[in-house]
């Protein structure tokens, strides 16, 4: 299977480029620095502002994958998140590839029904910006992107480097808890389950959620 992967340096993409190149998978990782997370791949650099170059990526790919992630640096996030996943969706339009699979945010996962997560007065205002921006997204392809085979995939609320145990729950849009009340999972465990449905194509036009 050919894969372009966009975002791929960050923390979640270089664990998705590493799960898809270890299953033979054809790899393109890109990035604005052009870096290459992992050996056994190409690595391109790229601004996904540019959807020209997008789609010059994309072309000739069975899939298109995102690991993009919001600005950190202080501003708000919400716009340009959107403005970034707009090209990218016009990128990936020109290049006739359809699949399209989305690294998304926990935020917008449900804690009761009509509830989301990142609405409970709980929830870190140190994250809630970019939580915002994820659950822009997952509208903006719920809305705009039908002619696209889009998958948008949540992490639970945790995600962080640790250990790849093969062993994680696949939900919907209901935040995934432990019996604990925990939900988490690790970076290696979400690649797992990221390449899962990239190979499967098996929730098209939806999100799905990762979780232990």
């Amino acid at each position: 299977m050919k894969i372009v992967l966009f975002g791929a340096t960050g923390m979640v993409g270089s664990r998705i480029a590493a799960e898809a190149v270890s299953r033979g998978h054809r790899v393109t990782a890109v990035s604005r620095s052009g870096g290459s997370p992992v050996p056994g791949l190409v690595a391109a650099a790229a601004d996904c502002s540019d959807p020209v170059k997008v789609g010059e990526l994309a072309t000739g790919q069975d899939a298109v994958a995102s690991a993009l992630v919001p600005p950190r640096d202080g501003s708000d996030p919400q716009v340009p998140f959107l403005a970034l996943n707009e090209s990218l969706v016009a990128g990936v339009r020109r290049s006739g590839t359809s699949r399209l699979v989305v690294v998304g945010g926990a935020g917008s996962l449900e804690v009761a029904p009509g509830e989301a997560l990142v609405d409970q007065p709980a929830f870190p205002d140190a994250f809630r910006g970019e939580a915002l921006a994820h659950r822009d997204l997952l509208a903006y392809l719920r809305r705009e992107a039908d002619d696209l085979d889009w998958t948008y995939v949540s992490p639970g609320a945790e995600l962080g480097p640790g250990e790849r145990t093969g062993t994680f729950r696949i939900g919907g849009d209901e935040l995934l808890t432990d019996e604990f009340g925990n939900s988490r999972v690790s970076a290696e465990d979400f690649a797992i389950a990221f390449v899962d449905e990239l190979e499967s194509g098996a929730h098209p036009r939806s999100r799905i959620s990762v979780a232990y």
